[in-house]
């Protein structure tokens, strides 16, 4: 259905809030160069490096840069998240799997006992939330509409240049929003039609999986979007 040019079904709603938000981040992204995009406005933030300086317990990617990633853990900012999918049936294994640690981490989260909650996420620069973002992107299309068989962390090529990660991504993304674009009612409503291994995809209709994917881009970009205005202010004083 469309009404004065707005598409009001389901998959239309979904794809133009994504056009809107991609067109959006493309404009925030216009002329980011190598500096800003390896930029760490604090000590300790999650990059990418080369492998051998590598700085994170469980850092990847198949090439000579890879993506920092820590000890696995459920962040503060999930546990909502980890209420939620409890609530709605998801097994405290499914749980435990997904996110990499184990059984008793997940029981001590929903009782609000045991260790103490972790800090929050590490702050990350432009290149680590890009990467982020690519690796996802690119393992939903793989497990979804691709052979589902290459393990996500060996998909991106991590780089230190602007222009070739950008030019990568965006390749990456159109692609994937032209698979999206041809799928059907049934597609949407089928339970694990996306087999995405580090999610819970498999336990969900792919109109959930698109919903959540609609969110992870946005919140990412606006990530990207404020590094991109600190990164102009990094020398500025009050007057």
């Amino acid at each position: 259905m469309e009404t004065e040019g707005v598409r009001t079904d389901r998959l239309g709603l979904l794809l133009d809030q994504f056009d809107q938000a991609r067109e959006m981040a493309q404009v925030r992204l216009t002329g980011l160069g190598d500096e800003e995009y390896l930029w760490e406005p604090v000590p300790g933030c999650w990059s990418i490096r080369r492998r051998s300086d590598a700085a994170t317990p469980r850092a990847f990617g198949p090439g000579e840069w890879v993506l920092d990633l820590g000890e696995a853990d459920i962040p503060a900012s999930e546990y909502a998240e980890v209420a939620r999918q409890a609530a709605g049936g998801m097994t405290i294994a499914k749980i435990a799997d997904d996110w990499s640690v184990s059984t008793e981490r997940v029981e001590q989260i929903l009782a609000h006992t045991g260790t103490p909650e972790p800090d929050s996420a590490p702050v990350s620069t432009i290149a680590w939330r890009l990467g982020h973002l690519h690796f996802h992107f690119a393992g939903g299309w793989e497990w979804t509409f691709g052979e589902r068989r290459q393990e996500p962390k060996t998909l991106v090529d991590f780089t230190p240049s602007a222009a070739v990660a950008l030019e990568r991504f965006w390749a990456l993304i159109d692609r994937w929003r032209d698979s999206v674009a041809a799928l059907t009612d049934e597609q949407l409503d089928k339970v694990g039609f996306s087999q995405y291994p580090y999610a819970s995809d498999p336990d969900d209709p792919y109109i959930a999986v698109l919903s959540g994917a609609n969110l992870e881009f946005i919140h990412h970009m606006a990530e990207i979007a404020l590094l991109r205005d600190l990164w102009r202010a990094r020398f500025t004083t009050p007057g």
